[in-house]
């Protein structure tokens, strides 16, 4: 991870009080995570960087896009993707990271390296299912939307299946059977 010093932010020099970093993030970054689920992404992060005198709080907030291929069709599109993180840090005897919302640095620690969490707040703000707007919209013209439609199962047909199966005459007698209560 050493592509990743950029997103070093050391606090020991700082003034208490507010302070904003902002970063351009672009395919490099998910290259040093291995991460290839994108195939290209333009996206801006705005980090507010709060220093009192006992605790840090951070602020992390991203918007931008992320090129995708679409679950239905396979196309590539560019999917807008925006989300936000508060972290509080604070400082005691060694390194803890279990709660998501607070990250506790050693008492000796001058920096924070904010990547790990700008990196998980990308990758969870990118939607599950991912349509092309076109495919939603219905302006989309490819061969495998052509071929989903040509499969597609209508309702008539359906309904006149149903009406001319015929049914076991072994199973007809024993409708006639149950009473109506």
């Amino acid at each position: 991870m050493k592509d990743l010093k950029e997103y070093n932010i050391a606090f020991v020099g700082l003034k208490e009080g507010s302070h904003l970093f902002e970063y351009q993030i672009g395919k490099k970054f998910f290259e040093a995570y291995n991460y290839e689920e994108f195939t290209d992404c333009d996206i801006q992060s705005t980090v507010n960087f709060v220093k009192k005198s006992t605790l840090i709080e951070l602020d992390i907030a991203i918007n931008g896009t992320v090129e995708v291929p679409c679950d239905i069709t396979s196309e590539v599109f560019d999917q807008k993707i925006t989300g936000d993180l508060h972290l509080v840090i604070k400082f005691g005897p060694e390194f803890n990271d279990e709660n998501e919302e607070l990250l506790i640095l050693p008492h000796e620690a001058y920096e924070v390296n904010i990547a790990q969490y700008i990196y998980e707040l990308i990758v969870l703000s990118v939607p599950s299912k991912r349509v092309h707007p076109k495919v939603l919209d219905g302006t989309m013209e490819s061969e495998a939307l052509k071929k989903l439609n040509e499969l597609q199962i209508n309702e008539d047909t359906v309904v006149k299946e149903e009406k001319t199966t015929n049914t076991d005459p072994r199973w007809d007698k024993l409708k006639d059977l149950l009473t109506d209560k």
